[in-house]
């Protein structure tokens, strides 16, 4: 007996359903998320590392990359740094074995306004991955969405054909400029969004179309699509299924263990949102911006301004975390204790 397209998505839970409409990528370091969830892509960054890095499970990715430090040659500083993008890519390496696509590896934040030092290290962590056997077609570099990184990001699509992630993506602008840098990917930041308009504008509740962020992320997917821009737009940094749920139909979603699981649980039909068709007859304009218009355009956003600063803080406070775990192991393995 055949079932009906209704009746077997009232079957399918919301996340079958959102895989149908979105791809689907899990925001973890923890390999077994990614096994029950079964995600397209992952990514990772500082903090996930972190939290990961000190779970006893795995220990003996950290020992390998404290190895990896010490065996190799400079300063204390350049083998904590070694240790580091050992650290990241080992990471990587694991979560690869479990997805079908690719993995996100960040750039140590501190270096959000080096577009010189961006590149390099990214390319390090490429290098990394290939003596490994990976191929940079698996992996996004994720850089911070400053001038500087956006730029980082251009220099290493056109020169290097390393594919990048713009993270801490907030403003319109910022948006713009990545799609005119040709990055594959960018990941405007849903909650956090919604965070700073919750602790500035006075109102605590918002339904799913109200919520600044799905907005946000709403009016660049469709200026993407209107205006033929490769660049993929993966919403991210959630605080509800009901933004997920509110922006499905955008090209990627990345979300946490704990909403992927919520989503796996709930059974109510889902339909897409957001669809290229509809971006098309939007009235968006098409915006050119250089360097001077984007500092001011970007500048105007108070939200954008000050929730990419906080989040370049945070993400290097939680790497200064990581390289002294590091530095006391790489001390107590010297001592020989």
């Amino acid at each position: 007996m055949s079932v009906s397209p209704d009746k077997r998505r009232k079957m399918e839970s919301v996340l079958e359903q959102l895989k149908r409409h979105t791809v689907v990528v899990a925001d973890t370091g923890d390999f077994n998320a990614i096994d029950e969830f079964k995600p397209q892509d992952a990514t990772t960054n500082p903090s996930l590392i972190l939290a990961a890095a000190k779970m006893p499970q795995y220990q003996h990715l950290l020992e390998q990359a404290i190895q990896h430090g010490l065996d190799t040659e400079g300063s204390e500083e350049q083998q904590v740094t070694a240790a580091m993008d050992r650290l990241f890519v080992s990471f990587g390496l694991e979560i690869l074995k479990k997805i079908p696509g690719r993995v996100s590896t960040e750039v140590d934040a501190r270096l959000s306004f080096d577009r010189a030092a961006m590149v390099s290290r990214a390319r390090r962590l490429v290098e990394l991955y290939e003596q490994e056997g990976v191929g940079k077609d698996r992996v996004l570099i994720k850089l911070s969405s400053t001038w500087e990184g956006i730029e980082a990001g251009r220099e290493l699509e056109q020169t290097y054909g390393i594919h990048c992630n713009m993270t801490l993506l907030f403003s319109f602008a910022q948006a713009v400029a990545c799609a005119n840098a040709g990055v594959t990917l960018i990941s405007p930041f849903v909650g956090r969004i919604l965070d700073w308009h919750k602790e500035h504008g006075g109102r605590k509740e918002f339904t799913p179309s109200e919520d600044p962020g799905v907005i946000s992320v709403t009016k660049i997917y469709n200026y993407y699509k209107k205006f033929g821009f490769k660049t993929v737009v993966m919403g991210a940094s959630f605080r509800n299924v009901g933004e997920v749920k509110a922006l499905a139909g955008c090209d990627y979603l990345t979300i946490s263990p704990g909403l992927l699981s919520e989503l796996s649980q709930e059974h109510t039909p889902l339909t897409a949102a957001l669809t290229a068709q509809a971006a098309k007859s939007s009235d968006l304009e098409h915006v050119s911006l250089d360097e001077v218009q984007f500092r001011w355009q970007h500048n105007e956003d108070q939200m954008a301004v000050e929730k990419l600063s906080d989040g370049i803080r945070k993400f290097a406070a939680d790497a200064v975390k990581l390289e002294s775990m590091i530095k006391e192991k790489m001390l107590s393995l010297k001592n020989g204790q």
